[in-house]
């Protein structure tokens, strides 16, 4: 019966992947003792490649734009940045202890069947968001080739187009072992243009100018905080357990936690502040990168370094986007899709270039739309981050993995309390975040003037509460009300079709 599931689910148990060049058959399957290899410290390769892009450096401006000074912005930032991954690193932990992929493991919250909820918003996400790291990798390409005089146009675009997403869809076809590998090599090649970079445009800083920078009120600062959680650690959660699952069990969960925070906060707080630096020092700059994130600063540089600049910006934003690739494939399994994992890495690949094609070619002003709706989508994924980060607190074993494919088995089939969570706290969420980004999202913050808050005019309009609302019922809900149904599950003995 497992195993028909599992061909359904398009996996196979496959072999222990030994070579970049040879297609992973894993799946949404559970990866077996002799599959699992590595040490927890490998687990900062990926992380650091898909966080050192430059549009880091753009954060400083956003932070800016709400208000506050640059030890506010500081604060907020380096809080946000840490705390955001810290919730990666725990959810990540959980990948070792189960051995299958995030939104499997969240079947033994909602259930077999009720998991599709989360793992439909998980898929709307990371499909969303590699479009979106795509769209900007091209449109940069574009803007360094005008400034270097050979033509930002349409061919150029075309061309940046074919390189980026054929770099971004073999590293999720062909799986986890070209992933690690090509991880590797960005995070070197981008660290190094990187410091280059700094280095190079170092004396554009004025501290004076910067220090000067008035201070804001607390809402606003809460709401630059819950922006940087958003931008960064509360997007990765639902992929986190993707590539610790290959970890052996033995590995240390405190090692898992540690070194998935630390590869995926070191470039971001770095590049954070000195975007702060930067967009403080010239109101000019600050106002250029909040219209073109990474295009703006070309303006910094000499000509001779806009080709290593393409090249980190490029790469940078490639090796977010190879991660996301990979886990919506993942999550589009975990849906139900009947086709093995590089097919489903294929389809989300085929979504995501139709997608810039349609940005970057047709609709030029459709991204500040488009980045609204994945905003949106925070406030779910923050519920079911709260949710999960509970459940695995309370979990004081493994996981059946095998009763995870199994609507029969201890894990259930619809489980309604969590479902129930998601969607109470997405509907308060929403009554209390705004978004300016997208006109046809001016509907939310319906609850800010009702509890108190000033409305959508209000001081705490933009501080996006509805985010921490949200991972706060999910977490505390959970905890409360779930600790006998964890129990149940953990007590409950094995069904005789999943024995080995």
């Amino acid at each position: 019966m497992v195993d028909s599931q599992r061909a359904a689910d398009g996996t196979t148990r496959g072999t222990a992947e030994l070579h970049p060049l040879q297609i992973e058959a894993n799946g949404i399957n559970m990866i077996t003792d002799a599959q699992r290899k590595g040490h927890p410290r490998d687990l900062f390769w990926p992380w650091f490649a898909a966080n050192v892009s430059v549009l880091g450096l753009s954060y400083g401006s956003f932070e800016l734009g709400f208000g506050i000074s640059f030890w506010q912005a500081t604060a907020a930032g380096l809080v946000g940045i840490v705390a955001s991954f810290l919730l990666v690193g725990f959810i990540a932990v959980a990948g070792k202890r189960g051995s299958v992929p995030t939104m499997v493991l969240g079947r033994a919250a909602f259930g077999v069947r009720g998991n599709k909820l989360p793992s439909a918003i998980s898929w709307l996400l990371t499909v969303g968001w590699e479009t979106v790291l795509m769209i900007l990798a091209t449109l940069a390409t574009a803007t360094v080739f005008d400034r270097l005089g050979w033509g930002g146009g349409t061919a150029t675009k075309v061309i940046a187009l074919i390189v980026i997403t054929g770099l971004t869809i073999a590293g999720g076809v062909m799986g986890f072992d070209l992933i690690m590998r090509m991880q590797t090599v960005i995070t070197v090649v981008t660290a190094v243009l990187t410091v280059m970079f700094i280095a190079l445009v170092a004396d554009k800083i004025h501290w004076h100018t910067v220090s000067a920078i008035p201070s804001g009120s607390t809402e606003n600062v809460i709401g630059a905080l819950v922006f940087t959680m958003t931008g960064f650690g509360l997007g990765w959660v639902n992929a986190a357990a993707d590539y610790s699952r290959y970890l052996p069990r033995r590995s240390s969960g405190r090692g898992v936690i540690g070194w998935t925070a630390f590869g995926s906060s070191v470039a971001p707080i770095f590049l954070l502040l000195f975007g702060l630096l930067l967009a403080g020092s010239s109101t000019k700059l600050s106002r250029a990168i909040a219209a073109d994130p990474i295009g703006a600063l070309t303006s910094l540089l000499p000509t001779w370094f806009l080709v290593p600049f393409a090249i980190v910006a490029v790469l940078g934003l490639v090796g977010g986007a190879v991660l996301d690739i990979y886990s919506s494939g993942l999550a589009l399994l975990t849906l139900g899709a009947p086709v093995p994992r590089y097919v489903a890495a294929l389809i989300d690949g085929t979504i995501m270039v139709l997608g810039t094609i349609y940005v970057v070619f047709v609709a030029g002003n459709f991204l500040p739309q488009f980045e609204g709706f994945l905003i949106t989508l925070g406030v779910p994924i923050a519920a079911w981050c709260g949710i999960m980060l509970a459940d695995i607190a309370l979990r004081h074993r493994d996981y059946a993995e095998a009763e995870l494919y199994s609507p029969d088995g201890r894990y259930g089939d619809i489980r309604l309390l969590p479902i129930g969570i998601v969607v109470v706290s997405t509907v308060i969420g929403w009554g209390l975040v705004t978004n300016g980004l997208a006109s046809w999202l001016t509907w939310q913050g319906y609850l800010l003037g009702p509890v108190g808050l000033g409305g959508k005019t209000g001081a705490w309009a933009f501080a996006n509460l509805g985010v921490l609302v949200a991972l706060a019922i999910g977490f505390v809900v959970t905890l409360i009300f779930s600790r006998p149904a964890v129990r149940a599950q953990e007590s409950a003995p094995a069904l005789a079709t999943t024995a080995a």
